[in-house]
């Protein structure tokens, strides 16, 4: 079973949206999973140190 998602709102700069953007595109993500995957890997970083 897939976890549960929650729509959240947040304000970003808008220089590091667009390289959010570019970054997403590249790995063929959208930008909602780009991010949920990249603050996956902080947290797993944040908890090994």
């Amino acid at each position: 079973m897939k976890p549960l998602k929650e729509k959240i709102s947040i304000t970003v700069d808008e220089d590091l949206l667009e390289k959010i953007r570019l970054l997403a595109e590249e790995d063929d993500r959208s930008l909602s999973q780009y991010i949920n995957l990249v603050l996956k890997k902080h947290i797993e970083k944040t908890e090994k140190d």
